[in-house]
Order: structure tokens, then sequence, then C-alpha cells
């Protein structure tokens, strides 16, 4: 039995790198987002330098729904041949990771990944941002305002279990108000509603649309989640200098592939990501939206998603 079974392993390893190899053989990328978010951006940006570097087509899919979910889902059940990877932030796998150990009753809430790390991508830091619906101008009085009016400050955030709706929780348990939470799809509906007013504050990314809505004063800068203030917004507190450390939180965004996938098609499309990655065009990219370009090994990422889920 342990031979055919590490001779199946090897023989899925083998198959799966003669495809990667393969000139024609289609790469599909699931997006776990809606289309026009900058995390849309990036991964398009990304399988076109990745399609560039095999040679073949890298097909990208917006697969959003369930805060990230739906497109781990999918990617649980696909066939572990490099064939699929997932775009998704670590948070979403704390979902299903949560889920599974629910299930599974496991002690502590343990529980393995739920799909296999390839690659990380990105830090992004958190932005959070007052829209004209709301009058305070600085965190400290929209705490006063919560505290005041309880559950009538509405936080939107890009659903439920997120890091925003983490930092929505965590600011709301440290200050001991309530703020209603309403969670979005993804990005693009939720800046659109927020510019139109339809909700007090917004938990969002430091992209180029936020920063014109804060210069025209559309939306007003209350804090950040980042391990330090942002060159872009200087003046902006992060949420540990306002003395919510454990809410200041930013999140992981990487690459994902299915469960058993072996370890030789890892690595190779961890290679393949780390080149793409490499790209002027692809850092500008993420530069431009204030992202931090991730950069590490198979191994460093998987423990730092491992961090990730667990909290």
């Amino acid at each position: 039995m342990l031979l055919s079974g590490w001779m199946g392993a090897s023989l899925v390893a083998t198959e799966g790198l003669a495809a990667q190899k393969r000139p024609g053989a289609a790469l599909k990328m699931l997006v776990a987002y809606p289309p026009g978010g900058v995390s849309d951006l990036v991964a398009r940006a990304l399988a076109k330098e990745m399609a560039d570097q095999r040679q073949a087509q890298v097909i990208v899919e917006n697969r959003s729904g369930a805060s990230g979910t739906l497109a781990l889902e999918l990617l649980q059940r696909s066939p572990p041949d490099g064939q699929m990877l997932v775009f998704t932030a670590a948070a979403a796998l704390g979902l299903l990771r949560h889920a599974a150990a629910r299930r599974a009753r496991a002690p502590g809430g343990a529980a393995p990944l739920p799909v296999q790390p390839v690659a990380g991508v990105m830090r992004t830091p958190l932005l959070l941002v007052g829209t004209s619906a709301l009058a305070p101008s600085a965190f400290a009085d929209m705490i006063d305002e919560a505290r005041k009016h309880p559950g009538m400050l509405r936080w939107a955030t890009t659903g439920e279990g997120t890091t925003g709706h983490t930092v929505l929780q965590r600011v709301s348990q440290l200050a001991g108000v309530r703020i209603s939470h309403i969670p979005y799809k993804g990005g693009g509906q939720q800046l659109t509603d927020a510019l139109g007013g339809h909700f007090e504050l917004l938990s969002t990314n430091v992209a180029p649309s936020q920063l014109a809505a804060l210069r025209d004063g559309r939306f007003k800068a209350l804090a950040v989640g980042a391990p330090r203030r942002l060159p872009v917004l200087p003046e902006v507190p992060t949420l540990a200098e306002l003395g919510y450390p454990s809410a200041n939180l930013d999140s992981l965004f990487g690459l994902f592939a299915p469960p058993g996938t072996p370890s030789q098609v890892v690595v190779h499309l961890h290679a393949l990501i780390e080149q793409a990655l490499r790209s002027p065009a692809i850092r500008q990219i993420l530069l431009d939206a204030n992202n931090q370009p991730y950069e590490g090994s198979v191994q460093d990422f998987a423990r730092q998603v491992e961090r990730e889920t667990d909290r």
C-alpha cells in the first residue's frame, strides 16, 4: 500500500509538471473577489506575466462569494495537478479552517489548512475612513458617537470573517461599543455605496480611488491597520497608536493550490510566481496601491498563513 501510494503521488507530480511545461497547457487562476478591485488588478497582471513565462495561457476567472471561501471550496474539489490556483487573502482560509474544526469537533478549533499554500503575493494595509454620512472627523470622536448611539453607526467590510470584519469586532470589544456590520461581496460596489454615503464607516484598501476621495473631502481618514504609518498618509495614525493594538491588522494575499498537490509541483509553481513578482510592472502596481510585495519561500508563506488563520 505504501509503494502504491508513493507511486500514485509520484505520478500526479510528474503529470502536473509535464502539464506546466507542455506548450498550450492552460492554467486557471480563480480570483476570490469581484472584478475591478486591487486584488483583481494584481491577479490579472500576475497571470499575464506567468503566461509569458510559460508560453501558455493563464485563464483568470472571478469567483467571489462567502467572504472569499467560495473559490477555495472549488479549489478543494479540484485535482492536485498544478492546473488550478486561487488568489485570495489568508483570512478566507481561516473561515474554512474554523468550519472544518467545528465539523470535526477538534479541540481548541484546530484543523489542518484546507488547501496548499504556494506563494505570497502582497501585504495590504487596512484603511478606515468615514464617509459623508459620518459627522465626526477623528477616530476618538467616532467612538464617542458610537457610545452615545449604540448600533446606529454602520461599518462596511468585504464580508464576514474578513480582516475588516475582524478589525470591527476588536475595535467594538475594546471600546465597549456596538457598531452595525454591513458585509459586501467585494470592494467595487462597497466603494460606490461609500461614496454615496450609504453608511458611515468603511474599511478598505489604500488604493488610488480611495486616496482621491480623501483628497477631495468625500472620505475622512480615521486610522490605518499597518505596522507603521503609511508614507502616503503620514498624518493618519495606526490603530495601535490609537490604543487598539490587537485590531491593528493588515491582509496577507497569495496563491493556493488544491490539497495534496505534490511538493515538486508546488515548488515549480512557486518559482514561476516568484519570477513574475520580480517584474517591474507588477511591483509598480503593488506600490501604486500601497501594498508591500511579499518575499519568502513556500515554507515561509505556509507558516505565515498558519499564523494568519490562527488569529
